[in-house]
């Protein structure tokens, strides 16, 4: 059997639990309006007949259980109904922003017969799909297609700047190819009884606006009580049920629509797209190294960088230049990148870059974020984040000094309370304010420990001694994020004294490397 019969044989199988759902719904009620008609026309259970209390009796009963069913199913499609699947916040891009990425898409769903996408959006992640809207939300089709739903092309803002042109229609053509399933009745009215489901049983509480014209999810909805609370439980459990019935379809519904668009999508660019995948592994490993060691510090002092995509192709260049993972890397700098197909290609990567902010880290501390320009992270992250984690430590030394009397920011009062085997007291302390003053990024920011925190601050510390004192300067290294530069090389070397004062209380080499770098340890540190 085909991928399609087998992906419209399991649509048909989510149908027929939908229907059945209904059915057993339905049959109560029609039972009751059987008994009913049959004691008012005297044919059941007719007044003055030996058995009319039983039938009475049976009539109470299923009018009982009809009512009871009634109410849940009402209750049941009322939820689904005013259910609104949350979709992936992305930025829209409309024709005229992008012309010639609208051409190459519908000339693709052209060349594999299948319907062309209604929109494009782009999306921070490294990776691509269609998503259905609702009907108010469709715009004009790349390619009329009357009658056919028209699904989103959502593609991945990295591989925009980080594919060529050719390499981008080759990774699409699977996910354009997709809209064949989409078009399908069948499997389209299965997928929206599924979504449904799944919204109803995960939001309870449906979608809100959010940036570029999509949604976010909004947070579960605290559970009421009395008999409002009973009747959500009772909601709850049988969309449970009606999605435990239908998972199994599902799954093998999504699988087969996969293998049969990927079967569609063989005859377009198929070596290019092996040579295409190797390069997505690429994208992610840049986009996830950019985001957590360069954007994160910028995020946490209230600034976005305006424009992360292209920060990524730096952050590529220099690890495909670092780990030689890129094997003709030069030959491809040749080819057209995909983000000419843009029209401004700096505005769309400004509005992805703020997306990604409110998306990966929320709300600002400072309550509104403020765009930055590459050329001002090293002042404006990379020396004021330094600054920032010398006043938090030295706050942290404060409250550990005798009768809480603060002392002068120095590394000498610093490094002898290292030398004292105060390590772990100041790194509870810390690890304590820290938590009192900040809030993580529930995305980004793995668990650490307070030694960790510890060695991050005091290597803040330390730097900042070295550009007041010994001529350092704050720099960007666009796989490490902040560095040190002195004497205009980034310094590496700094790493393991300050780990061995932090976790042994040996101050010793760290006080070398000051000392070789002619920092001052009894100048107190400019806050």
């Amino acid at each position: 059997m085909a991928a399609v019969d087998i992906a419209r044989a399991h649509a048909q199988a989510v149908l027929r639990i939908r229907g059945l759902a209904r059915a057993a719904a339905a049959v109560p009620a029609a039972l009751a309006v059987v008994l009913l008609a049959g004691r008012f026309t005297g044919r059941i259970g007719a007044p003055g007949a030996a058995d009319a209390a039983g039938w009475d009796a049976a009539r109470w009963a299923v009018c009982a259980v009809a009512a009871l069913t009634l109410a849940v199913a009402g209750l049941t499609a009322r939820a689904l109904r005013r259910t609104d699947p949350p979709r992936t916040p992305a930025v829209p891009l409309d024709r005229a922003e992008a012309p010639e990425l609208y051409r190459l898409i519908g000339e693709l769903a052209e060349r594999l017969d299948v319907p062309a996408p209604s929109a494009v959006a782009l999306t921070p992640d490294c990776d691509s799909w269609l998503e259905d809207v609702p009907p108010a939300r469709r715009t004009a089709p790349l390619r009329p297609d009357p009658g056919a739903p028209a699904p989103v092309l959502v593609i991945g803002s990295p591989f925009l700047w980080w594919m060529r042109a050719g390499e981008l229609r080759a990774l699409l053509a699977p996910v354009v190819a997709g809209t064949a399933a989409s078009a399908d009745p069948e499997i389209a009215a299965a997928r929206r009884f599924l979504r449904s489901l799944d919204a109803c049983l995960d939001s309870g509480g449906g979608v809100a606006p959010g940036l570029g014209g999509g949604t976010l999810a909004v947070p579960p909805r605290p559970p009421r009580r009395g008999p409002a609370g009973l009747a959500d439980r009772v909601v709850r459990r049988v969309v449970r049920r009606l999605l435990g019935a239908c998972r199994g379809h599902s799954a093998e519904l999504e699988r087969s629509v996969a293998s049969w668009a990927s079967e569609q999508a063989r005859t377009v660019d198929y070596g290019l797209r092996i040579a295409a995948q190797e390069q997505v592994g690429l994208a992610y490993a840049g986009w996830d190294r950019l985001l957590t060691r360069v954007a994160l510090p910028a995020w946490r002092l209230g600034r976005h960088p305006a424009h992360l995509n292209a920060g990524v192709v730096s952050a590529l260049t220099e690890l495909s230049r670092r780990d030689r993972l890129a094997d003709g890397y030069g030959s491809r700098l040749g080819d057209r990148p995909a983000c000419d197909l843009l029209e401004e290609p700096g505005a769309v990567d400004r509005a992805v870059s703020r997306l990604a902010a409110e998306l990966f880290f929320g709300d600002p501390a400072a309550g509104s974020w403020h765009e930055l320009e590459w050329a001002d992270y090293p002042r404006e992250v990379v020396d004021a984040g330094w600054r920032s984690g010398a006043a938090t430590l030295q706050t942290a030394l404060d409250r550990l000094a005798p009768q809480s009397r603060p002392g002068a920011p120095t590394l000498t009062r610093l490094l002898g309370r290292l030398a004292e085997g105060d390590g772990e007291l100041l790194a509870a302390a810390l690890a304590a304010q820290l938590a009192r003053t900040t809030t993580p990024a529930p995305l980004l920011d793995p668990d650490r420990s307070g030694r960790d925190l510890l060695v991050d601050h005091v290597t803040a510390m330390v730097c900042c001694a070295a550009v007041d004192t010994a001529g350092g300067a704050p720099g960007l290294d666009w796989l490490d994020g902040p560095v040190l530069l002195l004497g205009g090389v980034r310094r590496t070397d700094l790493a393991g004294p300050v780990a061995q004062a932090v976790e042994q209380g040996q101050d010793g080499p760290l006080r070398a490397w000051l000392d070789a770098a002619d920092v001052r340890l009894e100048k107190p540190v400019r806050l």
